[in-house]
């Protein structure tokens, strides 16, 4: 089982390049399926999700080409074979549920296996059927004779609907606003998710002659057209491997320039880590973080949905401030159970305490290191940020679910100064 080595590292220093955001060019994979002919997806980061997701375009029957030594992949989708996709690929990651949109769309039924992924809390996609059915869909949950659950829906035409999110799911607003892109007549979603994901979602949509307006703000409006058309798009620099960076750089008290990243992506994290004492300056090819003579010091935090801070930076700004002066309190309100990192940070002697859906970190500790388990993806890149400044050895097993999210995270932090590898 492959494992990741981390040792006491001191100040990285360096230039790091963020690569393309996994959150976005999932989707963008997914939306290739709503034509007949060929998509290029530029600025793809190399990561075990793009491969699934590209194995489950296949099991549709789209043609795929990966050229990730180019970071870019072709996606021809002339003649869909089926609208079941595989257990395998829908099981290992979440994000496969974004196919059910467009391949309802496209052939007019979709039957999709109850979604994996990391283990982080209930995500039900509720939001998701409901929106299929103010489209005009039959949608039923199934299992097959092994027992295995399945959505089902069909419909002979999509119809523009206005609908209400209860919550801002980034799943269902882009599941529906694939569907209704193909939909007749005008689709109305208000309250979606206004992530920097949705709006790229909507931007290569709209290349490839989708009728979408409002993507980021708190209405978006689709009118929906007979057809779309191939287009060729780049992927958005990923907001969370930047704000990882940007935490490896304050948490090891160095100075990383973080390339190709949109500072206003990820204006929380950067006003806490300023709250903290980092100095952050923008630059003209990204941001300076910088830590090296900051006296750094404790900063409460709560997860929201974009814009607010981002839950998916939770666990490395944890790491982080287990090791600054004071004391801090965390409130995660975007996933119930998104603190099981906590035991493995306190197996590196962190002091943080875990209620309900609320941690309070000891701050100024010395971590020590240990081996720790990646029990998701922002927790494994939370324990290569504490294993940096940690003394000893951190060994880290599970990292599967890194592989999953960051696209050569060991070669980028060695590029910089860190003591790191992996055993195979």
């Amino acid at each position: 089982m492959a494992e990741i080595i981390v040792r006491k590292s001191g100040g990285l220093k360096g230039t790091v390049f963020t690569s393309g955001s996994k959150n976005a060019v999932l989707p963008l994979l997914a939306a290739t399926l709503l034509t007949e002919q060929k998509c290029e997806i530029d600025s793809v980061p190399n990561l075990k999700d793009v491969k699934v997701m590209c194995e489950l375009l296949e099991s549709f029957g789209a043609n795929v080409t990966e050229k990730l030594d180019e970071n870019v992949i072709l996606v021809e989708a002339n003649t869909l074979k089926t609208s079941v996709a595989p257990i395998g690929p829908v099981r290992s990651m979440r994000a496969s549920i974004v196919s059910m949109g467009p391949v309802l769309a496209r052939t007019g039924t979709a039957r999709i296996p109850l979604p994996g992924g990391c283990a982080i809390g209930d995500r039900p996609i509720d939001l998701h059927i409901k929106g299929f059915i103010a489209l005009g869909a039959d949608v039923d949950m199934i299992e097959d004779e092994s027992g295995n659950g399945y959505v089902e829906a069909r419909a002979e035409k999509l119809v523009g609907a206005e609908m209400y999110l209860d919550t801002p799911s980034v799943g269902a607003t882009e599941n529906i606003m694939m569907a209704a892109s193909l939909a007749e007549g005008t689709t109305i979603i208000e309250n979606p998710a206004q992530e920097p994901e949705i709006v790229d979602l909507a931007n290569y949509l709209n290349k490839m002659g989708a009728k979408i307006k409002g993507a980021g703000t708190d209405m978006i409006k689709i009118e929906g057209v007979p057809e779309l058309h191939g287009a060729t798009h780049s992927v958005i620099p990923d907001r969370i491997e930047a704000g990882t960076y940007m935490l490896a750089a304050a948490i090891t008290k160095g100075n990383i320039l973080v390339e190709n990243m949109l500072s206003n992506h990820v204006v929380p994290i950067i006003a806490k880590l300023r709250e903290c004492g980092v100095v952050i300056t923008e630059e003209d090819d990204g941001l300076r973080v910088s830590a090296e003579n900051a006296n750094l010091k404790s900063a409460d935090l709560k997860t929201l949905p974009y814009p607010g801070f981002p839950t998916d930076i939770q666990p490395q700004f944890m790491a982080f401030l287990s090791i600054v002066s004071g004391s801090s309190t965390i409130l995660e309100t975007v996933f119930e159970n998104r603190f099981m990192h906590i035991n493995e940070l306190n197996k590196m002697n962190a002091g943080i305490i875990e209620d309900g859906r609320r941690a309070i970190v000891k701050g100024g500790v010395q971590l020590k290191g240990a081996e720790v388990r990646a029990t998701d993806l922002r927790a494994g890149a939370a324990l290569i940020l504490a294993g940096l400044v940690a003394e000893g050895e951190t060994v880290i097993s599970d990292i599967y679910h890194i592989d999953r999210g960051y696209d050569d995270i060991i070669g980028k932090l060695k590029r910089l100064g860190a003591d790191i590898e992996r055993i195979d």
